[in-house]
């Protein structure tokens, strides 16, 4: 790709923007490409390098997950369509062995379901293929600016567990799959155990302003988490209190 004077005095001012961004506490800045294009995985190699960044290129999503253990990246660039485990699981493994630096994925599909996998997998960001190193560098700004996430804590009440990162939950050593709503009604009573909430309180956390406060949709999807955490397991740990809401109990 070639450059005019001025384009390239742009792309340098971006990149010294960017590396003064990290600079101030990670020092050098380094990049995992993880890409199973060889022609791809060069190009963005060598324009990241030419402007100061260490590039570092996977081919596999299983060589990312070892790469990225054993050095400390500051971002990753990571390809959907991979041989072997795809972005999508490299991505979730990564943040599963907490890894946290930020992530942003490329493809060459742009539907809105992909994004949206993704996203929710623990990617930071994500770039539709064909895309300009500029506008690459320009994202890598922006998550340098975000600065690094940490791993938000993993709940516990009782013996039940629910990580928000990876969006599992377990009863003991069992896991338990659960449909994104109730996923967040789960993570809502689990943030706040013992605590009575009302129908409009879980609404609110759970569901848009679109539902009214007398729709019965609250009753219906605590009547589905019971019978996935509570009966299969022999136990009670969602209370109905008349009149005033649900309330998870403190032991779980």
């Amino acid at each position: 790709m070639r450059f005019t004077n001025s384009a390239q005095q742009m792309r340098r001012l971006l990149l010294l923007r960017f590396l003064s961004c990290w600079s101030r506490d990670h020092g050098s800045v380094r990049v995992l490409i993880v890409e199973d294009d060889v022609r791809m995985a060069a190009a963005i190699r060598r324009g990241l390098r030419a402007e100061g960044v260490v590039a570092d290129v996977a081919t596999r999503g299983e060589d990312a997950l070892w790469m990225a253990g054993a050095t400390d990246f500051d971002a990753v660039v990571l390809d959907l369509m991979l041989p072997g485990i795809d972005g999508f699981d490299t991505c979730r493994r990564l943040r599963d062995d907490g890894v946290w630096a930020p992530i942003i994925m490329l493809t060459a599909r742009d539907a809105i379901e992909d994004r949206v996998e993704g996203l929710d997998r623990g990617a930071d960001d994500y770039l539709v293929k064909p895309f300009s190193l500029v506008e690459l560098l320009a994202r890598l700004r922006a998550l340098a600016r975000r600065g690094q996430a940490e791993r938000p804590p993993v709940l516990e009440v009782g013996n039940l567990r629910l990580d928000p990162a990876t969006q599992q939950v377990w009863r003991g050593d069992e896991t338990v799959d659960l449909s994104r709503k109730e996923f967040v009604l789960l993570e809502t009573f689990m943030r706040r155990p013992g605590e009575v909430l009302s129908k409009f309180q879980l609404l609110e956390q759970a569901w848009d302003y679109d539902y009214e406060n007398r729709s019965n949709v609250v009753e219906v999807y605590v009547r589905y988490l019971r019978e996935k955490i509570d009966r299969p397991f022999g136990v009670e740990s969602i209370e109905t209190i008349r009149g005033a809401g649900y309330r998870l109990r403190r032991d779980g």
